[in-house]
């Protein structure tokens, strides 16, 4: 169980202002079809999550418990820095052409969007430390539809109302002592 609420809650704030949370705002903007959005990001997260979960295992799998500890530590500690630089949607990256339909646009710009982002860095990471898969790919799709459905519902009014420079730093807060105590070895 502390895997899903520890992947939950890092994911859940790490995503408020991360790209993939701006992509919501353009596609419930352009496509306006909410739940096939919703359902998009749904079935990206879950593939996305998926594959960097079983990435996280396998990577576990490999190290001493001592080198992973140290590992996953320093990275949810660069992860905490890394929260802190808010992310830009550029106008490029936008899907533009909503010919396939408002789930399959979403779901393939979603699924792009995230590799590589902090959120799959961060489930690779998890995965690795907890060692339970199923959990932290639970856990890390609630926390990334519950960033991102009121994203999608709500749209660009509750951008807007975010106090998202106070949102980065409660999850950089996290992300930090998260890797402090995966060093500790209290985690």
């Amino acid at each position: 169980m502390d895997a899903f609420l520890a992947s939950t809650l890092l994911v859940a704030l790490a995503e408020i202002g991360d790209k993939t949370q701006l992509l919501s705002f353009v596609l419930a903007a352009r496509l306006r079809r909410p739940w096939a959005i919703i359902a998009g990001i749904l079935a990206a997260t879950l593939a996305n999550h998926a594959l960097a979960g079983w990435v996280g295992t396998w990577i576990g799998s490999l190290l001493s418990p001592d080198a992973l500890r140290w590992a996953t530590g320093a990275v949810f500690i660069a992860f905490s820095l890394w929260t802190l630089k808010p992310d830009e949607l550029d106008e490029d990256e936008a899907p533009k052409s909503t010919h396939a339909g408002a789930f399959v646009t979403t779901t393939i710009a979603f699924f792009l969007a995230e590799m590589g982002d902090k959120t799959q860095f961060a489930t690779i990471a998890l995965a690795a430390k907890f060692d339970a898969l199923a959990w932290v790919v639970l856990g890390t799709t609630i926390g990334m539809l519950a960033a991102n459905i009121p994203a999608v519902l709500v749209g660009e009014k509750l951008a807007h109302r975010l106090p998202l420079r106070t949102i980065r730093w409660t999850a950089a807060t996290l992300f930090a002592a998260t890797g402090v105590l995966t060093l500790a070895r209290v985690a």
